[in-house]
């Protein structure tokens, strides 16, 4: 099996394995993976991730210039944001998770800071999650706001929409938002109940230990 034909089937067993654990249900969320020529794999539009097809996955050139396969996401302009900003980012993961969007919708949401440090690994693989406002789905602005992060964050919150999360490779960016929403569930479960955060200091020394992005 080719090194392309083996991230397809990764991006589908993943997508697949998000979707049957309901982080995302019928045809929302979109995802992306970098290919060794500098192309793109994207899922396409409307498409399941219960469902995706290796071999109708959009695939873009090296230019941007869609090659073959179907039409992409509308979300497009967020994984190009993340592409363009960030060096590192060889994978993007857009879902509409639950415990996130539930978050994202709290008063009290810390835009800065979207994620309460309650676990060690919100902050190793997540670094500081960024909430934006709310955009409607498929406009442009959203990819306009995550490149006015200067490739500053490994991950955005959408509000009342859903976590983006950029990582080095498909794993990682999974990973990643799974701890997202991992966290963001935690934090709704423990809602009112003045749960015990990590303190500043564990946090300084997350950072410190473990080379996160958390001052930008």
């Amino acid at each position: 099996m080719s090194g392309e034909a083996k991230l397809r089937e990764t991006m589908c067993l993943l997508a697949r394995s998000m979707f049957d654990r309901g982080l995302t249900g019928g045809s929302t969320g979109n995802i992306s993976a970098r290919t060794a020529d500098g192309g793109l794999l994207v899922s396409p539009t409307g498409a399941s991730f219960g469902r995706l097809d290796p071999a109708r996955l959009s695939r873009f050139d090296q230019d941007g210039k869609l090659v073959s396969g179907d039409p992409p996401t509308k979300e497009m302009p967020l994984h190009s944001a993340f592409y363009d900003t960030r060096s590192t980012a060889g994978a993007v993961v857009h879902l509409h998770a639950c415990h996130s969007v539930a978050l994202s919708m709290m008063p009290d949401a810390d835009p800065d800071n979207f994620l309460p440090p309650l676990t060690p690994y919100g902050i190793m693989k997540l670094g500081r999650v960024k909430l934006l406002p709310f955009f409607m789905p498929g406009d442009p602005a959203m990819g306009a706001a995550v490149r006015g992060l200067a490739g500053r964050r490994s991950a955005v919150m959408l509000a009342n929409h859903g976590p983006v999360v950029a990582g080095r490779d498909i794993e990682a960016a999974c990973d990643a938002m799974e701890e997202l929403e991992d966290t963001a569930r935690l934090a709704m479960l423990t809602r009112g109940m003045s749960p015990r955060m990590l303190t500043r200091e564990q946090v300084a020394s997350l950072v410190q230990s473990f080379d996160v992005e958390w001052d930008a």
